[in-house]
């Protein structure tokens, strides 16, 4: 029994989520899509998971990382967890439809 393409499991580790947005969805009209991501992940790693989960072509990946803000509860701050978003150009042709399940 050979299986056409394997995928590894180690790829759902890298992409936490959709990153659905106002600004995420204008960046679909440019034919990119932004994902949450591990915090050690790295840009290979990335298009690899996109390119292997998804069976399109990644063009680019950005990645940038949303520093934790400051807040108060109960007159106590704290810190929220940082996050690291991926920011993935495809390259023409190629879409991502993020609200549905892979």
């Amino acid at each position: 029994m050979a299986k056409d393409k394997a995928i590894d499991i180690r790829h759902y580790d890298v992409l936490v989520a959709p990153h659905i947005t106002e600004k995420a969805t204008l960046l679909s009209e440019n034919n990119a899509v932004v994902f949450k991501v591990a915090g050690t992940s790295t840009k290979p790693q990335i298009k690899a998971a996109v390119e292997a989960l998804f069976d399109v072509k990644v063009k680019r990946v950005n990645t940038l990382v949303q520093k934790g803000k400051v807040k108060r509860w109960k007159g106590k701050p704290y810190t929220r967890n940082d996050i690291k978003k991926a920011v993935v150009t495809l390259a023409e042709g190629q879409s991502i439809d993020v609200t549905s399940g892979i």
